[in-house]
């Protein structure tokens, strides 16, 4: 069936979606809902049999719904109206909403009140908007929306009107930042983190640190530090503001500081401590003392151990990798690479395993071409680290999404176990046809093939676990449910330290390292490498400096990409 996605913007919720239909054997293609008359175009374009909304910010034209089914994903349960539903659900707190949901309906005039084609429902729990959408509300729309499609494709199939469907929802007004407000003299911790939690991702709390105006995101908890007055930072770590609440205090680890003539910090989400860099200094430092996971308070990396086994866990915002931060993660890796286990995990964030460099900390920088040097060298630093670690067998474990040089972090490792769920995007072009590097030119093509690596590499649409293992990307597509995936991690990754042949395994990986670097050496791939690169930050052609800032700075879409949009292909036609 030929099916156009309608969206905002590429979100992995859209991904999801894309990929599943495709894997379905639909013919798809995706625009931007930048205005009515270009939804109207494209629906004249592809003509398409039924219209997906997975991610809108403004309703359907009529003169498209009218005469076109267009279906609206709505991260809602039965009945829920409103374009705040899963804030107003996360701030409330999982408590009191056990369950929630996705619903399929059908656009009409009136926003989220059409007949409904599908409902599926999960179990809430305490956590970020953000992760919430990537992990449960996206499974839910996969299944919703294919089994809306499915019925559709079938016909005969009549919606059902919201007031006949028996749902418990309700309309809900959008969410201002007067309801997200938090009172630093009256809320406890745990509503400070509920009020940051239900806006991260977007919008983030409107609020002050340093008496200055700000958006705060990222927040986290903390059960072994208190004092300070309410609203105040009392210290820091790494990247992160400890700032205290009546009863305690909550690590914050991002903001967006509101620029003016004594910064000069663009308004972009930036870690907190950099955001506020001249302010800092004057907090105390409260330094974790080595990997070992400590309960109760914000760690971006900690390591554990199970017999032979030594997890290293790093969870960074939204995948992205600074210089400081990869630095880090190197120097965790040579220690845990000492640790005596036979396995090291390495298994990255909940949401996202790694998405390469730190562009928003690039775009910060006084010279980003220079930040992005420094941030391209510690990237490639760390995976040749696990590259050449020949004390222990290697596991990417990713749970999390993964994309541009984060893909290719993950193949250094000797084994990559993907989540079914989770998304990898392994390529560069979409930021400003970057070439890549993290030793891409090494790992992939003795893994693939040197053609199908090409395609990889030029294929800018995101590949499902199912589909990264199929061409040869990955080795093994573990339980897409979170805690099925850790049950079968921790499983798999015993058996491998336990296995009679692990000696051998390691032995062959030493003899392949050896062989490898006698064929042609590290170094000369990594000089071939960043020599693009090298064009890519201080060349004549600006593409990737561009790129870089409408990504970080949000600029909204003038166009639809045209690898998403095929109906603009030149010589498109509808296939008879």
């Amino acid at each position: 069936m030929r099916i156009l996605l309608l969206t905002h913007a590429y979100n992995g919720l859209t991904q999801r979606i894309h990929t599943e239909l495709a894997a379905a054997g639909h013919e798809l293609s995706v625009e931007f809902d930048i205005s009515d008359s270009v939804t109207e175009e494209a629906v004249a374009l592809f003509r398409p049999q039924l219209i997906v909304a997975p991610y809108l910010r403004r309703a359907i034209p009529e003169s498209v719904w009218r005469r076109h089914v267009c279906l609206i994903v709505h991260p809602g349960i039965v009945g829920d109206r409103g374009p705040s539903a899963l804030d107003w659900v996360v701030q409330e707190g999982a408590e009191l909403h056990p369950d929630w949901g996705v619903t399929v309906l059908q656009a009409e005039a009136e926003m989220d009140a059409g007949p409904i084609w599908a409902s599926e429902t999960f179990a809430m729990r305490p956590g970020r908007k953000s992760s919430l959408y990537r992990h449960e509300v996206a499974a839910a729309a996969v299944r919703a929306v294919s089994t809306a499609v499915a019925r559709f494709a079938a016909g005969g199939f009549v919606p059902v009107p919201p007031a006949q469907a028996g749902g418990t929802g309700r309309q809900r007004p959008p969410m201002r930042q007067q309801d997200r407000a938090i009172d630093w003299r009256r809320d406890d911790a745990a509503t400070v983190l509920r009020k940051l939690d239900a806006a991260d991702g977007h919008p983030g709390v409107a609020g002050r640190l340093f008496g200055e105006p700000c958006q705060l995101y990222d927040g986290r908890a903390e059960t072994g530090i208190a004092g300070g007055a309410p609203g105040e930072p009392i210290g820091r770590r790494e990247t992160a503001l400890l700032v205290a609440t009546v009863d305690g205090a909550v690590w914050i680890g991002h903001v967006r500081r509101e620029p003016s003539s004594r910064n000069q910090i663009p308004a972009i989400k930036l870690p907190a401590t950099l955001a506020f860099a001249e302010r800092v200094g004057a907090l105390p430092e409260l330094p974790l003392a080595d990997c070992w996971a400590k309960p109760g308070t914000w760690q971006d990396i900690a390591y554990e151990e199970t017999g032979d086994v030594g997890t290293l866990r790093f969870e960074f915002y939204n995948g992205a990798m600074s210089t400081g931060q990869c630095r880090r993660l190197q120097a965790a890796c040579l220690w845990a690479a000492r640790r005596p286990t036979r396995v090291l995990v390495l298994a990255g964030g909940a949401d996202f395993w790694s998405n390469g460099i730190h562009l928003n900390v690039i775009e910060a920088a006084a010279s980003p071409a220079d930040e992005s040097w420094r941030n391209i060298e510690a990237i490639d630093d760390l995976a040749e680290t696990l590259i050449r670690m020949d004390s222990k067998l290697t596991v990417a474990a990713l749970g999390g999404n993964a994309g541009a040089g984060g893909a290719y972090l993950a193949r250094a490792a000797d084994l990559v176990w993907v989540r079914d769920g989770v998304l990898l995007n392994p390529h560069y072009k979409n930021m400003g046809n970057l070439y890549g590097s993290e030793y891409w030119t090494y790992l992939l093509p003795p893994r693939v093939g040197l053609d199908a690596a090409r395609a990889i590499m030029n294929n800018r649409l995101p590949l499902s676990a199912a589909a990264a293992l199929a061409c040869g990307l990955t080795d093994a597509r573990l339980a897409g449910e979170p805690e099925a995936f850790g049950r079968e991690l921790g499983r798999r990754a015993r058996e491998l330290a336990a296995a009679d042949d692990h000696g051998r395994r390691l032995e062959a990986k030493r003899a392949r390292r050896a062989s490898d670097e006698a064929a042609k050496p590290l170094a000369q791939y990594r000089a071939e490498e960043l020599a693009h690169m090298k064009r890519n930050f201080y060349g004549f052609d600006p593409s990737y400096h561009v790129a870089r800032y409408h990504f970080v700075n949000k600029s909204p879409a003038s166009w639809t990409p045209r690898h998403l949009a095929r109906h603009r292909d030149l010589g498109w036609r509808v296939p008879a």
